[in-house]
This record gives structure tokens, sequence and C-alpha cells, in this order.
């Protein structure tokens, strides 16, 4: 099994930033896209930001300018730098991750349990 353990959400203020971290452990081989889905009530979860094992990222428009996704792949683990946040930006923030445990089986999206950030005032 593979799990995916989020951190750093929480309650800032617009125009504040925040961390999130996401480590990925368990029967791992290797992983190939690692990213950020976020979620607010009522909406459709949707892509952040993702990232290749190579470091290609993909943005969403909203988050281009503003967010920075980055990880190592040496511990598995992958993190969004988020700058200038809004209260549009208030959603649980989920970490996915495409994982393949064994050459042999087809690769498998995880995801994580989420983590709720808060822009406020």
């Amino acid at each position: 099994q593979v799990q995916l353990v989020e951190s750093g959400g929480g309650l800032v203020q617009p125009g504040g930033s925040l961390r999130l971290s996401c480590a990925a452990s368990g029967s791992i081989f290797s992983i190939y896209t690692m990213g950020w889905y976020r979620q607010a009530p009522g909406k459709e979860r949707e892509l952040v930001a993702a990232i290749t094992s190579s470091g290609g990222t993909n943005y969403a428009d909203s988050a281009k300018g503003r967010f920075t996704i980055s990880r190592n792949n040496a511990n598995n683990t992958v993190w969004l730098q988020m700058n200038g946040l809004k209260p549009e930006d208030t959603a649980v923030y989920y970490c996915n991750a495409l994982v393949l445990v064994a050459p042999v089986l087809p690769k498998r999206n995880y995801w994580g349990q989420g983590t709720q950030v808060t822009v406020s005032s």
C-alpha cells in the first residue's frame, strides 16, 4: 500500500503565504507525476499544479505566478508554496501521486486525506 500524508494547511489572511507538504510512503517502486488538487464547497476537484519526476511543471491559470510546486525524488516528497493567497483559494487541498508499486503492475493514482486552506481576514 501507498500512503500520502499532507501537512501545512491553515488559516491565513489575504495576501499571505502557506507551504503545503506531502510525503509518500509504503510500497513504492517509482513515482511519476505528483500534484496538488483542490476542492471548494459545492465545486468539483480541480488541478492546482503538477510536477513530473524530471521536474516538468504544469499550473492552473489561477495558480500561475503565485504558486510554486517542487519535489524531492529521493524522499518522495512534494511541496506547494502558495504566495499572494486570495479568499477564492479557500479549499481542501489534496496531494496526488501516480505510483508504480512494482514493474509488472500498472501505475495507479493515490490521494492524500486533504488539508484545509482558509484565506480570510
